[in-house]
């Protein structure tokens, strides 16, 4: 058996042995020994994509979703460089991936040989570990070194304290395909039952306990850990819950879904600020949010792994890896204020909604609203999720997720077919017209590949929405151009073009009839940047005035 055969047949074992169950792979020539091997076994689920980009964010959906490392695989050169935004994404968001290059020789580096560049650490503070394989040889101690280093970077990816990308580099030397000779110098076989090296997870960290308080707040951002229990604990101790959508903590009769619009006004947050805040993951959708924390006396941060913990405000007092959040006597007329003062912003926020027509936060609050229990949510990382954060109002049952690590709208067609081939029921996802054009490629399904149960509702407005809303919308003679950067795109075809169905929705009223149907499909929902900018105003206008008449 030639040497890169040995090795691409050990590696693939043993990861399958540490509970790898699947593979993305981008096609190559170096990498031939990896794709062999990968084809071959039975025990992996292989994804093959002809983009590495689309291969890097739909292993990043894959692992996001299941919480479990996915390799992903390629050849080297330029191969490499494709895959460095979805592990930076992996990385900021803590995603457990398996980061597989396939180089060239030593010998063959720095001489202009083809597809050769420098590999070596090539995605940086990205990476939380990365090794050099070197070129397999056939000499004895090479199958422990193998399976060790195998067990290594599948554990370190998986965390559990502080899950990321992990980066093996592997040099292989030609011949690249099984010569028909099975003989080694040694046996490749693993251990007899499961890894070579058995991790041992630890045991739970001691939690901090706070002093009893009924003026809490619990915040719940994006990569939020053991959600259920802590929502569970402040709901004991009457405190209120501000969650994030995709924070998992939006149900229940203490979520407060009208935080963003009730911060927004200072009054109430001048005169609602707590004894205590504990944060779950790293909140960012909400400037009136974020500017409320900065302010806050106490700050306990809640991070499984004490080197990496979320602070964008700079507010935090405390950080622990688990907090316990006690049971406190006395009245209810903290948290009775913040959900009179929700009841009321949130029947005016619907109200202007319901009369709003085709706008871009109603159909987000509408679509979250007649997704089946059991369903996956992937939404875009600008306006789309900045609009469920807004509009959506409290519901269990559903599953939703975006890429907030860098909140880069690159690989999101991509990344919510990885999440939904995760998902155990129907998914759907929720972007703009600028993020599924920017990874069409996603679309690109070859006819023995997996294929999830996907609707994608894409709002297309012409252009970048989210700038609209932001101060560069003031500057009126180059903003079009340079911000709203309208592409007078045909969204229907390019869904012809991979053999995508595709529904354009003209009220919103036909959405659940849309959404309909099984496999990768499209819905498009178009919308007006300038009508949604004055939409947006009558949101808050009608917030405020709800909040006003309540404090009198």
């Amino acid at each position: 058996m030639n040497p890169a055969t040995a090795l691409a047949t050990v590696l693939v074992d043993e990861l399958v042995r540490c509970g790898l169950t699947d593979v993305v792979l981008a096609p190559g020539s170096r990498s031939a020994p990896l794709a062999l091997a990968l084809h071959a076994e039975s025990r992996v689920r292989l994804h093959v994509r002809i983009d590495e980009r689309s291969a890097s964010f739909l292993a990043l959906g894959l692992a996001k979703r299941s919480e479990r490392p996915v390799a992903l695989i390629c050849s080297s050169g330029t191969a490499v460089a494709n895959f460095h935004p979805a592990v930076i994404e992996a990385g900021e968001s803590g995603v457990p991936l398996l980061v597989l290059t396939a180089d060239r020789p030593p010998e063959l580096r720095g001489t202009g040989a083809n597809q050769t560049i420098d590999q070596l650490k090539v995605f940086g503070a990205a990476a939380r570990w990365f090794a050099e394989v070197g070129v397999p040889e056939e000499r004895p101690g090479q199958v422990a070194y193998w399976r060790s280093l195998a067990c290594r970077a599948y554990q370190r990816a998986l965390g559990p304290a502080d899950p990321g990308p992990v980066h093996l580099n592997l040099a292989f030397r030609e011949p690249l395909i099984p010569d028909g000779d099975t003989s080694w110098c040694e046996p490749l076989d693993g251990a007899a039952n499961g890894p070579w090296v058995r991790a041992r997870v630890a045991p739970p960290p001691v939690a901090l306990h706070l002093p009893p308080t009924r003026r809490g707040v619990l915040v719940v951002g994006d990569g939020a850990p053991n959600v259920r229990r802590y929502v569970a604990a402040a709901g004991m101790a009457g405190w209120p819950v501000l969650s994030e959508p995709n924070g998992g903590g939006r149900y229940g009769d203490h979520s407060i879904s009208t935080y963003h619009y009730l911060l927004g006004m200072p009054e109430f947050a001048d005169a609602h600020r707590p004894d205590v805040v504990v944060t779950l993951g790293r909140p960012g959708l909400s400037r009136p949010l974020l500017s409320w924390l900065g302010r806050a006396e106490e700050h306990i941060v809640v991070a499984p792994d004490l080197g990496r913990w979320p602070d964008p405000t700079r507010s935090a007092t405390q950080v622990a890896q688990a907090v316990e959040i006690p049971v406190a006597a006395g009245d209810d007329s903290w948290l009775h204020a913040w959900r009179q003062a929700d009841t009321a912003v949130r029947s005016a926020v619907d109200a202007v909604l319901d009369v709003s027509g085709t706008s871009e936060p109603r159909l987000a609050r509408d679509l979250v609203d007649c997704l089946p229990n059991g369903a996956l949510l992937f939404c875009g990382s600008s306006m789309p999720i900045r609009d469920l954060d807004q509009a959506m109002r409290p519901r269990r049952g559903i599953r939703l997720m975006a890429g907030r690590g860098v909140s880069g709208i690159d690989g999101v067609v991509s990344a919510a077919m990885g999440a939904a081939l995760a998902h155990n029921g129907p998914s759907y996802a929720l972007i703009g017209d600028l993020s599924f054009l920017h990874d069409q490629n996603g679309l690109i399904l070859g006819p023995r590949e997996p294929r999830p149960d996907l609707c994608f509702v894409v709002v297309n407005n012409d252009g970048g929405g989210i700038f609209s809303l932001l101060p560069q919308a003031a500057v009126r003679d180059p903003f079009e151009r340079v911000f709203g950067t309208p592409h007078g795109v045909d969204l229907g075809y390019v869904a012809a073009a991979t053999g995508t169905p595709y529904t354009l929705v003209g009220d919103l009223g036909e959405l659940p009839k849309a959404l309909r149907g099984e496999g990768p499909r499209v819905v498009e929902v178009r919308t007006d940047r300038e009508e949604n900018v004055l939409v947006h105003a009558r949101l808050r206008e009608a917030a405020q005035e709800a909040l006003r008449s309540l404090t009198g």
